[in-house]
């Protein structure tokens, strides 16, 4: 990559990408729906906001290939709104700003085009856009701490910050979208994940740290000062020891007035009790799942390498994401004032950081069985959630990994690689890198408010249908009619 500064910061990037942008929308992003009075700002009460940590393109294409033997064929590929996201960090920006000689981050005077620029990186991610600039993509990225923070609270921060200004003054905790919900709406929030409780991207709606390794300082704030009426996670400290909640801390669960707290019990299926317990619980209750295994993790599901049968080994004592994102739905819907719900697929991450196809694949179907049970929550008759109060949105917070399949060697339904650790002997796919990526990431959304995306297109990459993670937080905000 040439240290070219004039081409870096340029402003009129596009020239003849104009043509590629239409055919880009043409293959992917597909038709919107119209301006309506549904779409009005304040209408929403309820949002669902889905993150495929560490997910790609790349991933969705994997999978749905598996599922499906389409390359869009997952369930948000329908979705009436799509369209792409960058996630750059002020870390990340400020490396690019050294390299390149211009002034660091600043909230009043930062250049988009120094965190992300499409003319390098490309207009859409890979394999839809195929001239990003890998050096570029790998060269530094933003961590799932800092993401967080921009999704939870409209503020680009540090790497490794939980819901915190950058510089980590003292006074720096950032208001987030949950607790803004809660404060001006009286409405319910809760948190779900794959990987425990109090790792950064959870952490990041309902906890603020200068470190998002403080675990245990985190877990304290959200058991003892945020209290969400839904938290469900793994971090059980008998599979991993007491790294994420300390044993007074889940002493402190067991015997709680507020909580009543569901478990991971050897021998038991850890998703018929969370659903039972949701089901039946009291209304002055609260819900905390605590469950876990290996790296404290849900163990995640396994495919099969079975052409033309897709199918999964699971493993029950854990919930399936699924089963805790409707354990968390029934639970938050009794709030007559609305909700917000975070559910995260954490391990696609850890998948892509050890380049595990395999377990990448299980990981993103786990996201897809959660959408579909939202979906279908959203639709129950007989109750005051529907589309015209509800808004799904799915997205990623990063890439990682930088997968490429190979288009001479495509597997089918049901069909795995032959894999032998992290490498691919018979050459359907690569990894770039094991770590996150600057890649601009996949945003879909369904329901109300959709008309209120529009604006934020291009507003930093003009010309492109590029988003910023900071403004999904100020579009939640707006539907909800939240003052900011």
């Amino acid at each position: 990559m040439e240290k070219t500064k004039g081409d870096f910061l340029r402003k009129n990037f596009l020239g003849f990408l104009g043509i590629v942008i239409l055919l880009m929308e043409v293959i992917f992003i597909g038709c919107m729906p119209e301006p309506g009075k549904d779409d009005s700002s304040g209408s929403v009460k309820h949002i669902i906001l889905f993150i495929g940590d560490g997910m790609e393109l790349e991933d969705e294409i994997a999978t749905s290939r598996y599922l499906y033997g389409d390359d869009y064929g997952l369930i948000w590929h329908n979705f009436p709104y799509q369209t792409y996201m960058s996630t750059w960090d002020v870390s990340s920006y400020n490396v690019y700003a050294n390299y390149f000689e211009v002034p660091p981050y600043d909230e009043v005077s930062f250049d988009p085009l120094v965190g992300y620029d499409p003319s390098w990186g490309g207009i859409a991610p890979y394999p839809v856009d195929r001239t990003g600039d890998i050096p570029y993509l790998t060269g530094t990225a933003t961590d799932s701490a800092s993401s967080a923070t921009a999704f939870a609270t409209g503020f680009k921060t540090d790497s490794g910050n939980i819901s915190w200004l950058r510089g980590d003054p003292d006074d720096g905790a950032l208001t987030t979208i949950a607790e803004l919900l809660r404060a001006q709406k009286g409405g319910a929030i809760g948190v779900v994940s794959t990987v425990p409780f109090s790792h950064a991207t959870p952490a990041g709606f309902v906890s603020h740290n200068k470190s998002r390794g403080n675990y245990i300082q985190i877990a304290e704030e959200i058991i003892s000062q945020t209290k969400p009426e839904v938290v469900i996670g793994g971090g059980h400290p008998n599979w991993c020891g007491n790294t994420y909640i300390s044993a007074d801390q889940l002493d402190g669960l067991r015997n709680s007035t507020e909580y009543v707290l569901v478990e991971r019990v050897s021998g038991e299926d850890g998703g018929v009790n969370l659903l039972y317990t949701a089901q039946s619980l009291p209304l002055d209750k609260k819900l905390f799942g605590l469950f876990g295994g290996t790296g404290c993790n849900f163990e995640p599901p396994v495919p099969r390498d079975n052409p033309g049968y897709p199918g999964f080994v699971i493993e029950s004592e854990n919930p399936s994401l699924a089963e805790a994102t409707e354990s968390a739905l029934i639970v938050l819907s009794r709030d007559e004032d609305g909700f917000f719900l975070m559910v995260e697929s954490g391990d696609i991450d850890w998948a892509n950081h050890a380049n595990n196809f395999s377990q990448m694949v299980g990981t993103v179907w786990a996201l897809e069985e959660a959408v579909i049970r939202a979906i279908n929550f959203v639709e129950m008759p007989n109750d005051d959630i529907d589309w015209t109060n509800t808004l799904i949105i799915i997205t990623a917070d990063h890439s990682t990994g930088g997968l490429r399949l190979n288009d001479d060697l495509v597997l089918g339904k049901g069909d795995l690689p032959a894999q032998n650790g992290s490498s691919y002997p018979d050459g359907e796919l690569i990894y770039l890198s094991g770590s996150h990526t600057n890649q601009l990431v996949t945003f879909y959304a369904k329901g109300r408010g959709l008309d209120l995306f529009r604006k934020y297109e291009g507003a930093w990459y003009p010309g492109t249908k590029i988003i910023d993670n900071t403004q999904v937080f100020m579009l939640m905000a707006e539907a909800l009619g939240l003052t900011q």
